[in-house]
């Protein structure tokens, strides 16, 4: 999952998993302990979502203000999905912060890396030919051509990732 892209989030503030919900009560507690004054069901980008809002009553004279919103003409607005969907949210976040998760996911990327290399080296997002058999040769051949390169670069020392190399870069190798 992405992580919190918020304007609060980036800059280190109070993002939206430090706020408590209660969803029996419909209301949101900010960190320094105030509660939302609405709370709406709303549509955002196509989903469903819940608004919560904090009254500018509330908002304008707290201490940690900076931290929260920059609204000036009102209070913090905070939207999330609903129950079901929020806590499938902030578990698979939590999850991906581990170490275990962290380690399986280099698996992902390392099968990314090999996809990425099939199509850039041997073109395979399309078949040269017709027929199941022909395709099935296409992309056996493919697989081999793939491990030779892996091979050879191990065996020469030469890296597999295609970096770039800069103007400057280019101008000092020269050198």
């Amino acid at each position: 999952m992405p992580p919190d892209g918020s304007p609060q989030a980036r800059s280190g503030g109070y993002a939206a998993a430090m706020f408590t919900i209660d969803w029996e009560n419909k209301q949101v507690t900010c960190p320094e302990g105030q509660v939302s004054s609405s709370w709406t069901p709303a549509r955002s980008k196509g989903t469903n979502i819940i608004m919560a809002r904090f009254a500018k009553a509330t908002c304008q004279p707290c201490p940690a203000r900076a931290r929260c919103t920059t609204a000036v003409r009102s209070g913090r607005q905070l939207g999330f999905r609903h129950r079901q969907i929020h806590e499938a949210l902030t578990a698979a976040r939590a999850g991906q912060a581990s170490d275990a998760w962290q380690r399986k996911y280099r698996i992902r990327a390392g099968v990314e890396g090999t996809i990425a290399q099939a199509t850039h080296v041997t073109g395979i997002r399309r078949a040269r030919y017709l027929g199941l058999g022909k395709t099935r040769l296409e992309h056996n051949t493919a697989a081999a051509a793939i491990n030779l390169i892996r091979l050879d670069a191990w065996w020469t020392g030469k890296p597999l990732d295609r970096t770039r190399t800069t103007h400057l870069q280019r101008l000092d190798l020269a050198a």
